[in-house]
């Protein structure tokens, strides 16, 4: 048995099991990633998917996911590798770190810029994640990591120093809404956003679900917090720090409600706009 320090989590995994994520297993009393080099998914996406607006936009970047995650929101739309079942990595793709960069290489002619870690959350397979961004930046690419900003500082550490921009999930602004809905905790959200913008282009994203997230107050409180972010000189960047206020479509296990109505989306971008610089709608 040993413990996983990959997240706030910090799951006590008996020997052969996972972990809450399913992605980190323990072996010979030591924690290791289960799926290194198993991919669920490859595709050259354009950069505003992400989603990035203030990033090379107009680019395309190969976006690469494996499985697993550390959180459990009930509308996820990747939940079949999220939280994927015992055979769902059978049929994955494996390519070595050095591979997968190769590939990023070969798609520059396409227009690619680089490589983006998303679909699943990438963090849960974090030695996956620094050991190919690495060879990306040897071959002259970037790095992007789409996550969802609950690993633990130490694992920051590991990858920020490889990864040039990030779009990180700002659920809402609550302890309630992370833990009793989305299963998670807020204040290690926070802590890691706090870290990243000091040495790393972020993006941030809200997704607004009718009658958890969608109330002016709580946007003000989340765009205010952002709007104080310094970075590591301590110069107060918050404002330019662009925020995707996304409307909600039912999936998976929240279905028992409608999608949030596109004027929801539109007011709560604007009261974001009174401390924020840079906020884009989507899915309107």
């Amino acid at each position: 048995m040993a413990v996983c320090k990959t997240c706030f989590r910090h799951c006590d995994i008996p020997e052969g099991r996972a972990g809450f994520c399913g992605a980190r297993v323990c072996e010979g009393g030591a924690i290791r990633p289960r799926y290194y080099g198993e991919l669920s998914a490859l595709c050259l996406d354009p950069i505003e998917k992400k989603p990035l607006r203030r990033f090379y936009p107009g680019a395309v970047i190969l976006s690469a996911g494996s499985f697993g995650c550390n959180l459990r929101c009930p509308f996820c739309q990747n939940h079949d590798i999220s939280a994927p079942d015992e055979q769902a990595h059978m049929t994955a793709r494996r390519l070595s770190p050095e591979e997968l960069s190769r590939a990023a290489a070969s798609c520059a002619e396409r227009g690619n810029i680089g490589l983006a870690f998303t679909y699943n959350e990438p963090l849960v397979g974090w030695e996956y994640v620094r050991d190919t961004a690495k060879l990306v930046h040897e071959r002259g690419l970037v790095n992007v990591l789409v996550t969802n900003g609950t690993a633990e500082i130490p694992v920051l550490e590991e990858v920020l120093p490889h990864i040039d921009a990030m779009n990180i999930d700002l659920k809402g602004f609550t302890e309630r809404y992370y833990r009793d809905v989305l299963r998670g905790d807020l204040t290690s959200v926070k802590s890691f956003i706090t870290r990243a913008v000091m040495d790393c282009h972020v993006e941030l994203t809200t997704l607004i679900v009718p009658g958890e997230n969608d109330t002016e107050e709580e946007m003000r409180a989340l765009s205010a917090w952002v709007a104080g972010l310094k970075n590591a000189d301590g110069e107060t960047v918050g404002p330019h720090i662009p925020l995707h206020v996304s409307r909600f479509f039912p999936r998976w296990r929240m279905t028992d409600r409608d999608a949030t109505d596109v004027k929801t989306v539109y007011r709560l971008a604007e009261t974001a706009r009174e401390h924020l610089l840079h906020v884009y709608t989507g899915n309107c």
